[in-house]
């Protein structure tokens, strides 16, 4: 693929990811935009990458961005997450999670490159419910998962998953006994609704990716 390259002494492909997940977590949805030198089709440069990438890494889509409409980190204000915690009844994650809904401030800390830092991780959540259960074959001797739907806004500094976790240990006391599996399910711009729009739908045209 035609890559485009920064100037200067030590030239760098034009790749710039939004808001990529946080080291030791699954994500279904990471988007990064790519400049190019020419003109190319976004379903060659779809399967162009998909085989230069190992297996589980995917390209599912391709779209041109025109000139004029923004970085696509403008595009992104929020995103949601399945947290899975086993061993971890239902219901017990059911009552850290309204506490901490009812809380108006949930102070956690986080060791940052400037120290120890403290914020709330209350505010950024739109949306956090324990869902459901595990498929996990039941019976007397099947291990609890509790499953959690979280929905953060991007704030500064950034809240995560973990931070939400580390919340719940603050208000509620709830410590996994094991670590919990985390996953993006979808990044966006929130509608009123609670609804994650995909920064991409709006250029889904089919048209050649050009410059950007």
């Amino acid at each position: 693929m035609p890559i485009a390259f920064s100037q200067g002494f030590t030239p760098h492909p034009k790749i710039s990811y939004a808001s990529a997940a946080p080291t030791g977590v699954g994500s279904e949805a990471e988007y990064l935009e790519i400049g190019l030198q020419a003109p190319v089709d976004p379903g060659q440069l779809q399967v162009a990458l998909d085989a230069a990438l190992s297996p589980g890494l995917d390209i599912l889509d391709a779209v041109i961005a025109p000139e004029g409409s923004g970085s696509l980190a403008d595009r992104i204000d929020a995103s949601r997450w399945l947290i899975e915690l086993p061993q971890v009844e239902p219901e017990v994650a059911d009552r850290a999670v309204q506490a901490f809904l009812a809380a108006p401030e949930v102070p956690v800390e986080r060791l940052t490159k400037q120290g120890m830092r403290s914020f709330d991780a209350r505010n950024p959540v739109a949306f956090f419910a324990v869902t459901k259960e595990s498929d996990a074959p039941s019976g007397a001797n099947a291990a609890p998962c509790a499953i959690i739907d979280l929905v953060v806004r991007q704030v500064t500094p950034a809240v995560r998953p973990d931070d939400v976790l580390s919340g719940l240990r603050v208000v509620a006391g709830l410590e996994p006994p094991v670590p919990p599996r985390v996953t993006r399910l979808a990044q966006g711009s929130l509608t009123p609704q609670g609804e994650i729009v995909d920064p991409l739908d709006a250029d889904r045209e089919g048209a050649p990716i050009g410059g950007r």
